[in-house]
């Protein structure tokens, strides 16, 4: 364990400092890109997310997100929270960009394409929960979390960069250990990598058995409530620049 734990300390080391390297980085290509394109995880990826993709297309059509919002990315808690806008409309410029079933990994691929095209100030990412489902370990997690600041600071330096705890899904209740360990070498990546934050819903989404609160997740067991959102509101709201404090929702009675 103390060899494990001393190998995410050097990695989560090494990769921040080379997200801070900006000539050291190959940002992935946008949906206008050139050869980058060709890695075959990016074109993979592009064909299983066409829809998605497009759809973000046609709405930049419409009105393309003026510059300097904050843009939420990551998996379907993302693209299933509604009211999204108006649960910061005091912050200028909320851009969703969330799209359902998607991995840090996919999150990782599409950097240029869904945050660094509408050059924000700040980025909000939730995802990681998915790629442990899909049997990936929590280092390789993080490696894809650190190619998505690889590629985000390679052409926004100053954009901060917030990573959303992965959730404490009754559903992946078996999850729990690799949930709490990809949490943690995330955090002290983080740690090391400057303008950037790690914001925790994990730890008050437990109730005081210490397992997840059942009242916040829907009947699926993995995604979440309104109750639930309103966590997540009364939480991040004093990591967004603007945003008036939010009344926190009452704990679970132990």
């Amino acid at each position: 364990m103390k060899t494990a734990l001393a190998a995410a300390l050097l990695l989560t080391t090494a990769l921040a400092a080379q997200a801070q390297n900006h000539n050291a980085v190959l940002p992935y290509e946008a949906l206008d890109s050139t050869a980058a394109d060709a890695s075959s995880d990016y074109l993979a990826a592009k064909a299983r997310w066409h829809d998605e993709l497009a759809a973000f297309f046609r709405a930049d059509q419409q009105q393309f997100p003026a510059p300097g919002g904050v843009v939420f990315v990551g998996s379907s808690t993302v693209r299933m929270w509604k009211s999204l806008g108006q649960d910061f409309r005091q912050v200028p410029g909320i851009v969703n960009r969330g799209f359902g079933g998607s991995t840090l990994a996919d999150c990782s691929l599409f950097a240029r394409d869904l945050v660094v095209r509408y050059r924000p100030r700040q980025v909000l990412v939730y995802a990681g929960d998915n790629d442990l489902a899909e049997g990936r370990t929590p280092l390789q997690v993080l490696e894809s979390f650190a190619r998505f600041a690889n590629a985000v600071r390679a052409e926004l330096p100053n954009t901060r960069i917030s990573f959303i705890s992965i959730k404490p899904s009754p559903s992946r209740e078996r999850l729990m250990p690799q949930i709490r360990e990809t949490n943690n070498v995330i955090s002290a990546y983080l740690n090391r990598l400057p303008d950037s934050e790690y914001i925790d819903v994990f730890t008050p989404m437990l109730g005081a058995d210490g397992r997840p609160r059942p009242e916040l997740f829907r009947s699926d067991r993995l995604h979440m409530t309104d109750e639930g959102y309103r966590l997540w509101q009364s939480i991040i709201t004093s990591h967004l620049p603007g945003a008036a404090p939010a009344a926190a929702p009452a704990a679970a009675l132990p």
